[in-house]
């Protein structure tokens, strides 16, 4: 009776723990990790990486270390970093193997690194060497690897648990200790924890519904000794003292295969039922996931993270939108999404070109009102991409080009129920009685139109069904006629409609910006080579048609006295945009200036044709009402 009352007030405890940890109002995540690539001495070190979903991971401090491993550790390099928020919410652990492979091998190592943080930012450290600090046990050690942490409810510690193999023992053990209140050290020696039938390391401890799953990368031999497999296996505990049963079946997907992977770890994701168990492929230099909701059964097929470095074994845990601040503070490099205000805003100042460098930003539209410039985007959704992978828009203001506001995600495809392509391809957003209109391209199913009562949104599909189709585009014969709308309205308030892929369309708009006025129109004139991307705007009462030629493709313009033209060829406004096949541009004029709104694929690593990025250069007029060349800039715009 006695034990089932321990029992029911253990798991008791563990349960307040576990609602704790939900109603904490995590939003992000922090990844603690080595390199794998690079400069030798600059691998095995600390460094933190930051995701919004704990899928797609930006380096901080330029994927540089936060810490220097010779002022950390006693060989100057550390591996296999796990992080830790404590109990109580306000501290932070962190352990490490202290190892210089670069330096001196992989014949043996002394122990690990302990840290400890009240902020993420400032850490204390310890070394633990265990051949010098515990010599009656351990002086014969061989390798002290990949340490975990892990609350003990049932005493109240901190458990520090690892693998240890000796000189003149193959065996590969988790050994543990309990921390001491500081977490500078061990209590006292460290003992034999679980012993896999084969040998295990890179082990992690995560606690579900009563029971310990240990994760960890075993092995399987014969009867010779000789290992014939490896790859991810568990044990599971009611108690982290054991004992512990050991599964026998591989949990990841490559443990038939040539494909190695060890340094599993696992953490829930936030707001979730779901679990990820992660791994490092560290002979093919990727990481990927696997996915679970009982930390039993597992997706049967790999995912990947996308990522601007390249990690080697680390661990993760939930961080709140306060923490990704402060770590932004010091390190920069925290996505967008976690540094919003309360409504939701992220303010940034660009540094030079691209404008917009915290995400993938493609084909500017942009107008003016009330001294505000509003600029919508298309979103390319990751660097390093293979193809247009773009599921909403954005929206950014400013007022003076140097401070500039993101405000949340105004339109999304699926808000346009019958755009069954899913491509939220280029826009353009107009003023107009009052309200604001959003003509969007959909790829293969048509342009649509969205209204909102004020220019960040949200927007909302004004029809219910496209605007113009492929049918309206009569020239055209390929599924990807109808695209890139530009709204133009002219002095007498008519507005007017321009699209088009290979041929260039134009129409009338009614009043009500949601109709079609008479007849569609083809603009046709001498050496009129037509991609895509038009844009019309008018200065000195002439007009100007801007568009994008070729491909890769550059942007010409023409000229014209009437909206309906003729149109006479001018020239080449921009050259092939760097790094990027398509080019698309908008053209205004804000506060006595006139300025060309572009996009590249400039951003390093990972951009290019399909992760492409917003860029402002200023535009001239020849005293003919001809335009100079632009001249694309890295600084862009000063004043």
């Amino acid at each position: 009776m006695k034990k089932i009352i321990l029992k029911i007030v253990i798991l008791s405890v563990l349960n307040i723990i576990t609602l704790n940890a939900q109603n904490t109002n995590f939003e992000g995540y922090l990844f603690a990790y080595f390199e794998g690539k690079g400069l030798g001495d600059m691998q095995e070190q600390l460094r933190l990486a930051v995701s919004d979903d704990a899928v797609n991971w930006k380096a901080l401090n330029k994927n540089q270390p936060i810490l220097k491993s010779s002022e950390i550790s006693s060989t100057g390099g550390v591996r296999d970093p796990h992080i830790l928020r404590t109990e109580d919410g306000k501290h932070f652990y962190m352990v490490a193997t202290d190892m210089n492979t670069v330096k001196s091998g992989w014949d043996t190592n002394p122990g690990i690194v302990m840290l400890k943080s009240n902020n993420l930012l400032d850490w204390e450290s310890s070394i633990i060497n265990l051949e010098k600090q515990y010599p009656k046990k351990f002086k014969n050690v061989k390798w002290v690897w990949a340490p975990q942490t892990i609350y003990d409810p049932k005493v109240k510690k901190y458990l520090v648990y690892f693998t240890v193999r000796f000189h003149d023992d193959l065996n590969l053990d988790f050994y543990s200790a309990y921390a001491n209140k500081d977490f500078s050290g061990f209590e006292k020696a460290p003992t034999l924890m679980y012993r896999a039938k084969d040998g295990a390391i890179d082990s992690d401890i995560i606690f579900k519904d009563g029971t310990y799953h240990l994760f960890y990368k075993g092995n399987t031999k014969d009867k010779d000794g000789k290992e014939i497999k490896n790859g991810i296996k568990q044990a599971t505990s009611n108690s982290l003292q054991g004992p512990w049963i050991e599964s026998f079946d591989y949990i990841d997907v490559y443990a038939n295969t040539s494909t190695n992977v060890e340094g599993s770890s696992v953490f829930k994701l936030n707001d979730s039922d779901d679990y990820i168990l992660m791994y490092d492929l560290y002979s093919n230099g990727r990481y990927e996931f696997q996915c679970t909701k009982d930390l039993y059964n597992f997706t049967s097929e790999t995912e990947s993270f996308t990522k601007n470095f390249f990690p080697r074994h680390g661990s993760v845990i939930s961080i709140t939108k306060y923490e990704a601040k402060r770590l932004n503070k010091k390190w920069d490099g925290v996505p967008a999404s976690l540094l919003t205000n309360a409504n939701g805003e992220y303010l940034f100042k660009p540094e030079g070109n691209p404008i917009i460098k915290h995400k993938y930003t493609a084909d500017p539209a942009a107008f003016v009102v009330d001294e505000t410039l509003w600029l919508y985007t298309g979103h390319d959704f990751a660097g390093g991409q293979t193809g247009y992978k773009m599921k909403d828009w954005c929206v950014f203001s400013t007022t003076d080009l140097q401070n500039w506001t993101e405000h949340p995600i105004p339109l999304k495809i699926t808000d346009f129920s019958w755009a069954t392509s899913g491509a939220a391809y280029a826009g353009h957003v107009i003023e107009k009685n009052g309200k604001y209109f959003w003509y969007i391209s959909s790829n293969s199913t048509g342009i649509g139109v969205a209204v909102s009562e004020k220019p960040e949104g949200p927007f909302k599909d004004a029809l219910g069904k496209p605007l113009l189709t492929n049918k309206d585009c009569f020239a055209s014969s390929h599924a990807w006629a109808c695209i890139d709308p530009a709204v133009f309205t002219d002095d007498d308030g008519q507005s007017w409609i321009f699209w088009g892929n290979g041929q260039c369309y134009y129409a009338k708009l009614k009043e009500n910006m949601i109709e079609i006025d008479g007849d569609i129109k083809q603009i046709n004139f001498d050496g009129f080579e037509f991609t895509e991307a038009p844009w019309v705007h008018k200065h000195n009462n002439k007009y100007y048609l801007s568009y994008a030629t070729g491909f890769p493709e550059k942007i010409a313009y023409a000229m014209a006295d009437t909206i309906d033209g003729p149109y006479v060829y001018k020239g080449i406004l921009n050259e092939i945009a760097g790094n990027s096949n398509t080019n698309h541009q908008a053209i205004l004029d804000f506060k006595g200036k006139t300025y060309f709104i572009y996009h590249n694929g400039a951003i390093q690593t990972d951009g290019g044709s399909y992760s492409r990025s917003v860029c402002i250069d200023k535009l001239e007029y020849n005293t003919d009402g001809t335009i100079k060349p632009i001249i694309m800039t890295s600084s862009g715009i000063k004043e």
